[in-house]
């Protein structure tokens, strides 16, 4: 590094002398070999700074490796609120899930959708998971499944930031 900032330097000033650039004084060659050599040095071999990703909590992670699954429960609309509750029952869905070791993180009524419900899952519960969706809630609902992590003070602090600024 320190032998290319030299070589640019002396690259400069035998421009300077030797080209058109000979009429300019000595401190605004001075100055104009300075404003070359930044701008030569900050295009060169540096390598880029990359953006620092933004810090998470581990509070997207259970322990034992496991993970936030966040599931959308749609309603079956060809069915009344009382024909999907009588289904579910008979199928046994609130006494299947959510399993066993699994902690149930959230759990909302998204108007127009059904319900949405985040779970923290360890790995090896996945498998229940699933098949607790799949032996109990279908036919009430229909299902989508979304890996998911915890996002909030990562977006509150990028918001405050960007109101500081």
């Amino acid at each position: 590094m320190t032998s290319q900032i030299t070589s640019a330097i002396t690259s400069i000033f035998t421009t300077i002398r030797s080209g058109w650039i000979r009429r300019l004084t000595g401190a605004t060659a001075l100055m104009l070999a300075v404003m070359l050599m930044a701008i030569g040095v900050g295009t060169s071999t540096l390598p880029a700074q990359q953006p620092q990703a933004p810090q998470m909590s581990d509070t997207s992670l259970a322990p034992g490796g496991g993970f936030l699954l966040t599931i959308f429960l749609k309603h079956d609309e060809s069915k009344t609120l009382d024909q999907i509750n009588a289904q579910l029952k008979a199928q046994g869905f609130y006494k299947a899930f959510p399993p066993d070791g699994t902690q149930v993180i959230s759990w909302y009524v998204m108007m127009g959708i059904g319900q949405v419900v985040t779970l923290r899952v360890p790995a090896e519960r996945l498998r229940d998971v699933n098949r607790a969706i799949e032996q109990t809630a279908w036919g009430g609902y229909r299902t989508e499944f979304y890996a998911t992590y915890d996002y909030k003070s990562v977006g509150e602090e990028a918001h405050a930031k960007a109101l500081a600024q």
